[in-house]
């Protein structure tokens, strides 16, 4: 008897399950609201404060009650950035933009400007809520890649097949899988025969039907009756636990991408403490009347308007655009650093089966020789009807209303095909082994075919054929097109599926150069080789486990994820969430437009920076006038951020 493995989750009533999944999202929405808490607090106590000194509304409002005020209301925003430049002081790096504010905000509060002190600060957080809201939602966490292992294994045991942990089961055990259930471990099948799924292992478009005593690995999955497979490896040297294993490692050596207001604040902080340091201490030696408190003030001014809080909230809210566009056009950034990233490929390597073509089986083409097409495929129908192969269900597809004719006296001879009685002709469906075998002449035109191709005789004659094959996506020579309009300058084809149909899909599709017949770790060295070549930025695109390597180990993975393997999606950096392979030419083009978007924010702040900064120096702007200056450009920089919300892409 099989023991069937039970979750205790399925015992609870469904009423029941809704209220842990309505608990789950009211503590994800708390969870939501106090991160913004602290900034909705301090913008409150700002505005509360601001309206209050406007209107002159509480006279008992200054000295220590209005500093308190502020304190108040500048401690939420304030205080974690404060505490991150200390740690960052003792970690021996001094000059960070977490310093830079610390010191304007402070200063502010120094001359008594608290309203700005508290609005800059505010500024810097909610740039830094943004970026981490654009961020966090897109990225993935490798720990998923586990969830695609299989979790469990049916062994026997004792006279009985329990349910174990696959890692648990030891070579020479005896397990057993059902239909649609995923080989635990790789083993040698015990049963007469089986049909696979490998595509997601070999990229092979083709089922996979093997014969007692072959290899079956762990990873594919079992398509037709209930299969014993001996056991000849552990888990941990299965092939599925190998494949997490290269992606784990190809995923160590990507560079992490550094934030550019980072890099930036290691020359951009020093610079202005150095300057505002010079500007309050230096004119003692060549002013006459020279007045510290005066040249303090003009100081701590040029600090204000120094602060960085149009770049800080600029650049990320122009990814945070950038982000919104690719998602509205079915494609998932895991990062704003893959935007940036995907702007410099210059090369893209794809795999074919679940990529451009569709995966699924289809008769591409049917030939009878002798009888009407009509006549030939209701024979074909009748035979195909006993047979449960995943190439017979392809033929079945193309005639769902079955066929006339009924087969009698039906037989399969293994590994080539089937052999029966229809209207009391003798009738060969299956491959060229199979007329061989029984001495029926195979016309010449049918060696140069690649797909798969079912024969047929009727009564010791050939009566024609039918190739099946996987589909080309419908935008598929649309996507070839508009990669190559958008400037990449190769397109190459990796492909787990026969040498023969990956040069035909390519030469179809005018890609430069193909080749198949490829393990996952033959994908892998032939990408890291393109990666050694001297201004080579790869991009690879894929949907399968056997992808997963290769997509951690490009420059930039891009993942097929309607449709496309967990592994693979949560490997990928970028995911086409539609499917349509002419989406990666949009992902480069939104890549571009934010990269452009963001570089114009960076050098509005910047010129209107220098501008305001010499006036600040030369004591001709005031602290109010200093905030506006600031507060104006971040405006421009947002609005500027939200056209990408508004582009159109053809």
């Amino acid at each position: 008897m099989k023991k069937k493995k039970v979750n205790l989750r399925d015992l609870e009533p469904k009423e029941h399950q809704g209220e842990h999944s309505h608990d789950h999202s009211s503590a994800k929405e708390v969870s939501n609201f106090r991160t913004y808490l602290p900034a909705i607090f301090s913008f409150v106590m700002l505005i509360a404060g601001i309206a209050i000194d406007y209107f002159d509304a509480f006279p008992f409002f200054k000295g220590w009650i209005r500093l308190l005020w502020y304190t108040v209301a500048y401690i939420p925003v304030g205080f974690p950035v404060i505490i991150e430049g200390w740690y960052s002081i003792k970690n021996g790096d001094f000059f960070t933009e977490f310093l830079l504010m610390s010191i304007a905000t402070l200063g502010a509060f120094a001359i008594g400007e608290y309203p700005e002190g508290v609005a800059v600060m505010l500024f810097y957080a909610v740039g830094e809520l943004f970026q981490n809201a654009a961020v966090n939602r897109a990225k993935g966490n490798i720990k998923a890649l586990l969830d695609v292992r299989p979790n469990e294994a049916l062994v026997y045991r004792d006279g009985d097949y329990i349910s174990v942990s696959p890692e648990s089961v030891e070579i020479g055990e005896k397990i057993q899988v059902r239909v649609g259930e995923k080989v635990p471990l790789d083993g040698i099948l015990l049963s007469k025969k089986g049909s696979f799924n490998t595509a997601a292992l070999t990229g092979e478009s083709k089922p996979d039907t093997i014969a007692k005593g072959d290899t079956v690995f762990a990873g594919s999955i079992n398509l037709d009756g209930v299969i014993e497979v001996q056991t000849t490896k552990e888990f941990k040297d299965s092939s599925i636990a190998r494949i997490l294993d290269m992606v784990q490692n190809a995923t160590a050596r990507k560079s992490k991408t550094e934030l550019f207001i980072r890099k930036f604040a290691r020359i951009y902080t020093p610079i202005v403490v150095f300057l505002a340091i010079g500007l309050t201490f230096l004119p003692y030696f060549f002013v006459n009347d020279y007045v510290f408190r005066d040249w303090l003030y003009r100081a701590l001014i040029f600090l204000v308007i120094s602060c960085p809080c149009a770049l800080v909230i600029s650049i990320p809210l122009g990814y945070f655009g950038g982000l919104g566009a690719a998602s509205r056009n079915g494609i998932l950034f895991k990062g704003a650093s893959f935007l940036d990233a995907i702007t410099k490929v210059n090369t893209v390597v794809m795999d074919k089966t679940g990529t451009v073509t569709k995966g699924v089986f289809k008769i591409k083409e049917i030939k009878p020789f002798t009888f009407e097409e009509t006549e030939f495929v209701k024979y074909l129908i009748a035979m195909e009807e006993q047979s449960t192969h995943p190439i017979a269900k392809a033929i079945l597809e193309y005639k769902a209303d079955g066929s006339d004719y009924e087969a009698t006296n039906v037989s399969e001879v293994a590994g080539k095909g089937l052999k029966g009685t229809v209207n009391g002709k003798t009738v060969l469906v299956g491959n060229k082994a199979l007329m061989i075998s029984n001495k029926i002449k195979v016309p010449s035109e049918t060696d140069g075919i690649v797909e798969s191709i079912v024969m047929v005789s009727i009564d010791g004659k050939f009566a024609g054929y039918v190739t099946i094959a996987d589909e080309l996506k419908d935008d598929a020579h649309q996507a070839i097109k508009q990669i190559r309009d958008s400037g990449i300058s190769k397109i190459i084809m990796l492909s787990g599926d026969k040498d023969s149909i990956t040069q035909q899909v390519a030469k179809e599709l005018n890609i430069d150069w193909a080749k198949g017949g490829l393990l996952p770790e033959d994908k892998l060295n032939e990408v890291e080789e393109l990666k050694q070549q001297p201004d080579t930025r790869v991009a690879f695109i894929g949907d399968g486990i056997n992808d997963a390597p290769v997509l951690a180990a490009s420059g930039v993975g891009i993942a097929m994820g309607g449709l496309g393997s967990d592994v693979a999606i949560e490997t990928a950096d970028v995911i086409i969430q539609t499917d349509q392979p002419s989406k990666i030419a949009r992902a480069i083009q939104i890549g571009r437009s934010t990269r452009k978007i963001v570089w114009q924010n960076i050098g509005l702040a910047f010129g209107v920076k220098v501008i305001v900064l010499i006036l600040g120096a030369g004591g001709l702007a005031t602290m109010w006038e200093a905030v506006f200056a600031d507060v104006g450009v971040a405006l421009l920089a947002i609005f500027n951020a939200v056209r990408l919300h508004k582009m159109k892409w053809d």
